[in-house]
């Protein structure tokens, strides 16, 4: 009970910038239950797009402005944690082919030209394909733009997994690199694609089923921004030996991308 209390606080605290007691102790136990919860701990983040979807439909405000108060909120939810990550990761694989020069890029934190187009495209794709979302007549695929938040935030289980070991001794990565075992790690995917495909299923307008989603929607939406944040994780594996914190925030920020460029795709 008090491990899986304390993955809970990690899960929130870190997440998050809803204020939380932090956990009494923190180990690989807690380090992987916090990033198996993570969709969990972040589920007031997937209702953003639901309520730029009402927005849009209630109060006619344009889809695109929507989208991008939708895509800003979610940066405020998380301290902007992940963008910093992104462009901190970014900058490290641009800078050196030599591993140490790149780790030590990514821990001064100053954003250089590879972080600023990084976050910047990443940026422009979210903001786009959430607004073609969340001018849909129906919920369903708003919804479908909520899955694809959580989804986001699932792939960290995969890059936190018994593949993927630390860059560096210190820091976020070193704590829960290698801490999620790949077993719970599905699970959990499975979980959260049949949940969306319930909600999905609830929401579609039964009078026009053509225009409804199909049934791979919800796990179409989870699949891809796994693949997605598995291979920012790989290719920081290549060259700096492992994954450090981050790694981790690209990963969300690149898999958020993915997810819903592949939802507003699907039909």
């Amino acid at each position: 009970m008090s491990a899986g209390r304390d993955g809970w606080r990690l899960a929130v605290g870190t997440l998050t910038v809803v204020p939380i007691q932090p956990p009494s102790v923190i180990d690989r136990g807690v380090a992987g239950r916090a990033m198996l919860l993570a969709p969990l701990a972040t589920l007031p983040l997937a209702a953003i797009p639901l309520l730029a979807h009402a927005a849009v439909r209630w109060i006619g405000m344009p889809s695109l402005l929507a989208a991008a108060l939708a895509v800003a909120a979610l940066a405020w939810a998380t301290r902007g944690l992940h963008l910093d990550g992104l462009a901190d990761t970014a900058d490290g694989l641009a800078a050196s082919y030599d591993r140490e020069r790149a780790l030590e890029v990514m821990r001064r934190g100053d954003v250089g030209p590879a972080g600023v187009a990084s976050v910047v495209l990443v940026l422009m794709v979210q903001v786009v394909a959430l607004a073609g979302l969340v001018q849909s007549p129906t919920w369903d695929r708003p919804v479908l733009a909520a899955l694809a938040v959580a989804s986001s935030r699932h792939t960290l289980a995969w890059v936190c997994g018994r593949g993927f070991p630390a860059a560096r001794p210190d820091g976020l990565g070193a704590a829960v690199a290698g801490s999620v075992p790949a077993g719970a790690a599905a699970a959990g995917a499975g979980a959260l694609a049949a949940a969306g495909a319930i909600a999905i299923a609830l929401v579609a307008p039964s009078d026009a089923l053509q225009t409804a989603l199909r049934w791979y929607a919800a796990p179409v939406t989870v699949v891809v921004p796994v693949l997605a944040a598995l291979a920012v994780g790989l290719r920081t594996r290549s060259r700096l030996g492992g994954v450090t914190g981050d790694v981790l925030g690209a990963g969300v920020e690149v898999a958020l991308a993915a997810a819903l460029t592949v939802a507003v795709c699907l039909h």
